[in-house]
């Protein structure tokens, strides 16, 4: 945690137009000087990012692009999908996980095949099972 250190005293602001031409060439090394302090902890700051970024790459946490990994946004619900899918045909669970992911469904689970099968058996009143294996929406 940062250390926390008491707010320095700034002093009164003197227009430019007053000033010295001393007191101008002292006012703009001092703020060279507060640049080069504010580009030497940006530096500090990227590195300690680097190190984070390095980690969260290590468990698996950012995608491809090298960015932070989010849950995708569909416009349906999976049983909507399903259903949608599923209107007037009788398909087995690979061929509906197909479907539904051909029609548009974004997924990044490892294991969707085994989410599209609970889903079946879950929403029994949208869902009939035909046969092993097989289904169709009601």
């Amino acid at each position: 945690m940062a250390k926390k250190t008491a707010p320095r005293k700034q002093k009164p602001k003197t227009p430019v137009n007053t000033m010295s031409i001393g007191e101008l060439q002292a006012e703009l090394q001092r703020r060279e000087r507060g640049i080069r302090k504010l580009e030497r902890r940006r530096e500090k700051l990227l590195d300690e990012l680097a190190k984070v970024d390095s980690e969260l790459g290590a468990v698996g946490a950012l995608g491809a692009s090298g960015r932070i990994r989010r849950r995708p946004r569909n416009e349906m619900n999976l049983v909507d999908s399903l259903a949608k899918v599923l209107d007037g045909k009788t398909m087995s669970v690979t061929e509906v996980t197909q479907a539904v992911q051909k029609a548009g469904y974004i997924t990044t689970a490892a294991n969707f095949r085994t989410i599209v099968n609970q889903a079946l058996i879950r929403e029994k009143k949208k869902f009939k099972k035909v046969a092993r294996g097989q289904y169709t929406a009601k």
